[in-house]
């Protein structure tokens, strides 16, 4: 994506994470922010710093610059920019922007060929287009909060990681990309909206609509292996695995490993998928109690022996010094000019032809406002 200009008019984390994907592919993404920065910069950083944790791991290779956008002249200034550049990203209210007077109209006047992407809470034709939204807001509204208390203690609850935000970054920048192809084709950009709410209820319905995935509906709400009680990974007499028990094949190869290979045609649980899917909580609990009889390591030698896919399961603190991880560069160290060492993350993807550079550290608040203003006046900007 060299050569392709970026405006982001994002914070928190779901627009960062779409954006920082483009700037990693080699796009010129030029992060606004208010005076005051985005409201993440300062969450976990050291005394005196502008860059937490999680700012840090969402906005490489990008330049920062300030702008007031209620003031006038900075306004101007993001339309010169405007005028400029193949994509803007906003994860403003679509009302927010229009009271700027930044709505897609004004800027596509301005600039056909821009891609204008709004990420927002809600799809805009439904009554909670101008509601806000936040990552627990839409993971308890989706039905993700009630799924997670289902298949524990019944006590509704988030995941601990800003899921609905990420998956939906993951999602924009698909979309984002896959508008800059369209206008690679036609000349014409466009206006692209991508609500947090639908994207995240789609991919949870994708597994637990079901039964109801039929008029009349022909069974209940929710896929039953995901929904057993407790489902995780199995206890061994020091730890636990992670073993997938889930084909003919391979409930074979594990009933024949822990000496009950006749089980298989005797136990109706276990005759094919479809009985295996309705039994799905007594077959864990199965599993459950053969593997808590011996050590991991007991399990890892002899599942794999079997032809089985197994895995001891992994604390995030073990997984910084993890093999595979430090083969394949995904924690890169950055010493920057001043000293400071920070601990970045590679991107995942392999080009036959292309190898991902770290071009930027992430920013220092409004550290490029004078370079990218003074670029526009060499473009003949007034």
């Amino acid at each position: 994506m060299a050569g392709v200009r970026v405006l982001d008019l994002t914070a928190i984390v779901m627009g960062p994470l779409a954006t920082q994907l483009l700037a990693d592919l080699g796009a010129d993404v030029i992060k606004i922010e208010p005076p005051e920065g985005d409201v993440l910069r300062k969450v976990g950083a050291p005394p005196g710093s502008d860059r937490g944790p999680l700012f840090l791991h969402l906005n490489r290779n990008k330049r920062s610059v300030v702008l007031d956008l209620k003031a006038a002249a900075d306004r101007d200034a993001l339309l010169r920019l405007a005028g400029q550049a193949d994509i803007l990203v906003h994860s403003m209210r679509p009302q927010a922007m229009a009271r700027l007077g930044l709505d897609h109209a004004v800027l596509a006047a301005l600039n056909p060929r821009l891609i204008y992407a709004g990420l927002f809470g809600f799809g805009q034709s439904g009554p909670y287009a101008e509601d806000g939204a936040f990552d627990d807001l839409i993971q308890a509204i989706s039905g993700l909060a009630d799924l997670m208390g289902r298949s524990t203690d019944g006590r509704p609850r988030y995941v601990p990681a800003n899921l609905a935000d990420r998956t939906v970054g993951l999602y924009a920048f698909g979309l984002i990309s896959a508008a800059l192809f369209r206008r690679e084709r036609t000349g014409l950009g466009c206006e692209l909206g991508v609500p947090m709410f639908e994207t995240l209820a789609g991919l949870l319905f994708g597994d637990h609509l079901f039964g109801n995935s039929f008029v009349p509906a022909r069974g209940p709400m929710g896929y039953p292996r995901l929904m057993v009680r407790d489902r995780g990974p199995f206890p061994t007499r020091d730890g636990h695995i992670c073993c997938m028990i889930y084909t003919d094949a391979q409930w074979r190869a594990f009933l024949k490993a822990i000496g009950r290979d006749g089980d298989l045609a005797a136990d109706v649980r276990l005759t094919d998928m479809a009985a295996r899917t309705r039994h799905s909580e007594e077959l864990f609990a199965l599993i459950a109690a053969a593997t808590s009889e011996h050590p991991t390591a007991h399990w890892l030698g002899l599942l794999r022996g079997a032809g089985l896919t197994v895995v001891a399961m992994r604390s995030l603190d073990a997984l910084l010094d993890d093999p595979h991880l430090g083969a394949t560069g995904f924690f890169q160290e950055t010493v920057l000019p001043g000293g400071e060492t920070l601990r970045l993350l590679r991107p995942a993807g392999d080009w036959s032809d292309w190898r991902h550079v770290t071009r930027r550290a992430p920013p220092h608040l409004g550290e490029h406002t004078r370079d990218v203003l003074g670029e526009g006046r060499g473009r003949g900007w007034s």
